[in-house]
């Protein structure tokens, strides 16, 4: 059995124990007495202790998984670690158990350590169609008490060996993860996330299970330690927490009888291939010319050039069939979406392969997971980790990636909810294979601003310019409602008076937003003089890199470029008597730059501010870089101040 990783183990610096806590079940005064995690002021809890250990029981071959935890709780926030659940699942002939549920709460009292023991009246059971909750509250929990609880769950589901999770919520100092698996049984494992183990042991322990003193299996041994590892702590600028929280992960590959029998439960991608050629929800719904015989108008049939006919497809498809909002892979028919007009992703994006295949187009879909159903391993086939369907054809030696969900995305690009870096592309005649999805151009937001000083006011106009992904949303709420989107734009902008507004050609599927705002601004003003903030549109507020540490990418989705550029024509009257310094930073390996200054010439002032993002993912070894890059950032949007003296 092999240990297979999914990702890339990032090396990361980490600290040693705490020396102020026992790392161990049993409860020392010097828990008790420590009240602070100087890893993380912020935590509401810190798990001292996580051991687990899963296991075949040699007599009834269930699987066991023994659970052991210590919690120091930090904060009133903590103390809901007080009350545990654990789910116990329901199958049609079985369903878990649990045993020997254990658990008390160590406080101290005069200087003397008090324990509480959980009582049988605090253990409760909740019953659903699927599963059992086992609830149980531990007493006398609050601020500064340490809280211990064991338990044994046992099943008789081996498809899915019991997963560990070594990171969540809180901090953890300590946590081991020991498994048995008999020979039986073989599994793709996966470990999840950055962080490394600090142990990752195996070995094999002979003839571990003895059915009727005949038969024997062998065991594969594991021990997994992780130790110092930070809380799990969301942020912008990411997918689902399911890509980078640290665990491991079993699928089950093969079962071996003791009577010689194999059972292949993971298949290879060319018996998936097969499968879904033959498939009534996808290999049957695909590259069908008497599905949509004769539904395309003549003028887009007869169009001779190949990239403007395809364009028009799409056009087509978008203008007469609505998305539902639906993802199922399952029950997909095109016939009933040709008849009701609405149907799902993959009835939407299925419908448009069908017409461009019956135009002459080579056409692939890929099988895609959205940024928040989490990546798709790529150890084995799990078509159930694929939520949703793009496409892909090349067009006079270039590659184009399509949906038909969004009326307001241009040919050629996708929403943002796909951009989840690979997909599988399923060609039946050559085979299936991983497809990187990847948005190769920079999206735009530029403000271009002309002001003067006239009767004591300024006066101006300022071009915007939002291309790809900046562009989106702003076509979706201008379509739908003019006055809305202006009114958004006003609530947005309190600092200044808009006059006028004017929308230049709009086009819901060019891949350009422009506008044109007339401005207004009263100046703040002390004496004679006057002072400026320019940014009259500011790109980031505040800074959105807060975390201490980050163990997960930065995942912008797309590669960003933004610019603010102003002329100020200050007249006969005024003259910058302070001008701010110039920058010029860099993010490491030239991955992004941010510049500013100010020039005076004459009687005119320019500015001009550029922030540019060359990767559309970093790694979390840039996160420091990028949270400083950042406040430097905001603080020169914020409080960057002009200085004019009226003469």
């Amino acid at each position: 059995m092999k240990l297979n990783l999914s990702l890339l183990i990032l090396t990361i610096s980490f600290f040693s124990f705490s020396q102020s806590y026992n790392v161990a079940m049993p409860v020392s005064k010097s828990d008790l007495e420590s009240n602070y995690y100087s890893k993380d002021s912020t935590a509401n809890a810190l798990i001292i202790y996580d051991y687990g250990k899963s296991f075949v029981d040699e007599k009834t071959f269930w699987l066991r998984v023994q659970v052991e935890r210590k919690i120091k709780i930090l904060k009133t926030e903590g103390i809901e670690h007080g009350e545990i659940e654990v789910r116990l699942y329901k199958g049609k002939s079985s369903k878990e158990k649990i045993k020997n549920i254990k658990g008390a709460t160590y406080n101290l009292e005069n200087n003397k350590i008090v324990k509480d023991v959980l009582k049988p009246s605090a253990i409760f059971e909740e019953e659903n169609e699927n599963y059992t909750l086992v609830k149980f509250v531990l007493p006398k929990v609050k601020v500064g008490s340490v809280i211990t609880y064991s338990y044994e769950t046992q099943s008789r589901f081996m498809a899915k060996f019991q997963p560990w999770y070594f990171q969540g919520s809180d901090p953890v100092i300590y946590s081991e993860y020991n498994t048995s698996i008999p020979g039986n049984y073989e599994y793709h494992i996966e470990l999840v996330g950055t962080i490394p183990l600090k142990t990752n042991d195996h070995w094999v322990e002979k003839d571990c299970i003895v059915i009727n003193g005949t038969s024997a299996a062998n065991c594969a041994m594991a021990k997994y330690v992780m130790t110092d590892i930070p809380a799990y702590k969301p942020e912008g600028f990411t997918t689902t927490p399911l890509n980078y929280t640290a665990r491991i992960e079993y699928e089950l590959s093969v079962i071996r009888g003791f009577d010689g029998s194999v059972d292949k439960i993971t298949k290879t991608w060319d018996f998936v291939d097969k499968e879904l050629k033959t498939d009534s929800d996808f290999g049957k719904q695909i590259s069908k010319k008497s599905l949509v015989k004769n539904i395309l108008p003549n003028d887009i049939q007869s169009e001779k050039d190949k990239l403007t006919k395809a364009k028009a497809i799409r056009q087509f498809v978008t203008d007469n069939y609505r998305w539902n909002g639906k993802y199922e892979r399952y029950d997909v028919s095109i016939k009933q979406l040709l008849k009701e007009k609405v149907g799902s992703v993959f009835e939407i994006n299925l419908l448009l392969e069908n017409l461009l295949s019956s135009e002459g187009y080579s056409v692939y879909p890929i099988l895609i997971s959205t940024r928040n159903n989490g990546l798709p391993t790529k150890i084995f086939p799990v078509l159930t980790d694929f939520n949703y369907v793009i496409l892909k054809t090349t067009i006079a030696g270039t590659d184009y990636y399509l949906d038909a969900t969004e009326p307001y995305i241009p040919f050629g690009e996708l929403p943002f909810r796909c951009l989840n870096q690979y997909g599988r592309l399923i060609d039946f005649e050559n085979g299936s294979y991983w497809e990187n999805i990847i948005v190769k151009k920079h999206s735009l937001r530029h403000h271009k601003v002309n002001m003067t000083f006239t009767d004591d006011i300024f006066l101006g106009a300022i071009d915007s310019k939002f291309t790809g992904y900046h562009s989106h949303n702003l076509k979706r709420i201008c379509s739908e409602s003019p006055q809305a989107y202006l009114e958004q734009k006003v609530n947005a902008n309190p600092n200044i008076t808009i006059k006028n507004h004017d929308i230049s050609n709009f086009n819901e599927n060019a891949y350009n937003f422009q506008e044109t705002i007339e401005i207004a601004m009263e100046p703040e003003t002390i004496g004679n003089k006057i002072y400026l903030n320019p940014f009259v549109f500011k790109f980031f507020k505040e800074n959105p890199f807060k975390l201490q540490e980050r163990t997960y990418p930065i995942d912008f989705g797309y590669k960003d470029i933004y610019t603010y550029a102003m002329k100020l024509d200050l007249g006969e009257n005024l003259s910058a008597i302070n001008i701010p310094k110039d920058i010029n930073q860099k993010l490491p390996n030239n991955s992004g730059a941010f510049i500013f200054n100010v020039k005076q010439q004459d009687n005119q002032l320019t500015l001009y501010f550029r922030i540019k993002f060359d990767h559309a993912i970093y790694a979390p070894q840039f996160y420091d870089y990028l949270k400083s890059f950042m406040s430097q950032i905001v603080e020169t949007q914020n409080n960057t101040v002009i200085v004019l003296e009226k003469e």
